[in-house]
């Protein structure tokens, strides 16, 4: 019996043990449950609160890149409109019809001129938003480049005062057919096929100087783009002993082209792509100084020759149908700072504007930095801004005039950085020439801004 009854209390112990057992195992499995669901239930709300905190940062950061976004459309519109204003205060105000240092200026329009004396028709309005962007793009170029414009005018053709279908009355014609026409309402020189003219001075073939600029604007058309030469000649003349010829390319291959020779004989060339596609009006730069040689188109230099024989005269040459206009000469670029320090002033032929406007032109750039560049390395210095006009025209409508320009320049001296009480602005008018003022070269010198230091 003993043995039975232990045996059951051993049985009893065992299934107790059992149970037990069973029920810990079932409340450990209920811990664990629950501390994986608390463990289940904080980690989603730990990734919760992350994707709220991420979301509430997406949002801010949205709501923020669209203000900035819309701060920076705002800025630009500001930017452009400052722009505008600057390089055109007088918008609508025509002003009045003397010329004074025409440039690169795109017309009003792109009409193809046809040649002879065709007046061009108008275009759409959407003519007038293209040019805006060509005038800001010319812009950014010129204010990159390092030409400078001589500072001594020697020969200098507006043709303001020249009749239509007339030959041009301070040119000579060596070949060919030449007279004035109209482009956009402004006087320019039409060469036909196979024309050559050359600047009517008093010594004809050697009057470059051993420092010298040349510049002018021709005109490319759609259906003939042409090809033009500007040829630098020895004082002989003789062709074959040319020391640069320059020519444009307007086909596939786009370039400005250069054969020389050096101060040692030896023929050369070289040339560079250039944007010969773009319909309308385009300026040429030459600078030379004793024996390097420059070549600017739209401001951007496409020819650097550092070994060119000396010039005596040049002449122009248009291989098809060819429209040019603006062309001057003059002596090399004296530095400003030694000019204002010889003088107390620098006169400045490098500041130009549209026709009887106030709109300085985009090839002033390159002059304006080099005078903000002057400003800044001198913090003392200080001047007034002076325009003057030739006698061309009206007393009164030329003093007007002046005082729009030299504010002009003042107002784009200060939006380039320069204080503006460190700027007084001063027109000038026709009231103080400095040549006379019956010739053309004269005019052209009396066209000027000046910088007096105060």
């Amino acid at each position: 019996m003993y043995f039975c009854n232990g045996n059951i209390d051993e049985i009893k112990m065992k299934k107790d043990k059992i149970i037990y057992n069973n029920l810990n195992l079932k409340c450990m499995k209920t811990i664990k449950f629950f501390l994986a669901t608390l463990a289940l239930l904080f980690t989603c709300s730990m990734a919760q609160a992350q994707f709220n905190r991420r979301l509430e940062n997406a949002v801010r950061n949205s709501a923020e890149n669209a203000a900035v976004r819309q701060a920076e459309r705002r800025t630009e519109q500001a930017v452009n409109k400052a722009i505008d204003d600057a390089f055109d205060p007088n918008r609508n105000n025509e002003g009045n019809t003397n010329n004074n240092n025409s440039g690169n200026a795109q017309p009003a329009n792109n009409s193809q001129p046809t040649g002879g004396n065709a007046e061009n028709s108008s275009q759409p309005a959407t003519a007038e938003s293209e040019s805006v962007q060509g005038v800001k793009a010319a812009e950014m170029a010129y204010a990159k480049s390092d030409f400078v414009p001589g500072d001594e005018v020697m020969f200098d053709d507006q043709l303001a005062s020249e009749k239509m279908g007339e030959f041009p009355s301070q040119w000579d014609l060596l070949e060919g057919n030449a007279e004035i026409s109209k482009i956009n309402g402004e006087n320019v020189i039409y060469m036909d096929r196979s024309t050559t003219i050359a600047p009517l001075m008093k010594n004809p073939k050697n009057y470059l100087p051993e420092s010298y600029t040349i510049e002018f604007d021709f005109y490319i058309e759609k259906e003939h783009p042409g090809w033009w030469n500007i040829e630098l000649l020895e004082p002989d003349g003789n062709y074959r002993k040319s020391n640069i010829e320059l020519w444009s390319k307007a086909d596939a291959n786009r370039t400005i082209e250069g054969s020389w020779t050096t101060t040692g004989n030896e023929n050369r060339s070289s040339g560079s792509k250039a944007d010969l596609s773009s319909v309308g009006w385009h300026r040429i730069s030459i600078s030379f100084n004793q024996r390097a040689l420059k070549v600017y188109f739209d401001g951007v230099r496409t020819m650097n020759v550092p070994n060119v024989a000396q010039a005596g005269w040049f002449r122009i040459h248009g291989t098809d149908k060819h429209f040019i206009r603006d062309i001057r000469v003059a002596k090399g670029a004296v530095p400003l700072y030694d000019r204002m320090m010889s003088d107390g002033k620098f006169i400045t032929y490098g500041i130009t504007f549209d026709v009887g406007k106030s709109t300085i032109k985009p090839e002033s750039m390159g002059e304006i930095n080099r005078i903000v560049t002057l400003m800044k390395e001198n913090a003392d210095l200080k001047f007034s801004v002076e325009g003057h006009t030739d006698s061309t025209g009206n007393a009164d409508s030329n003093q007007t005039l002046s005082d729009a320009r030299s504010k002009a320049v003042v107002d784009k001296l200060v939006e380039m950085g320069i204080a503006a009480d460190r700027l007084q602005s001063a027109g000038k008018g026709q009231t103080t020439p400095i040549a006379d003022n019956g010739s053309d070269e004269g005019r052209a010198k009396n066209r000027r801004v000046e910088f007096v230091k105060i």
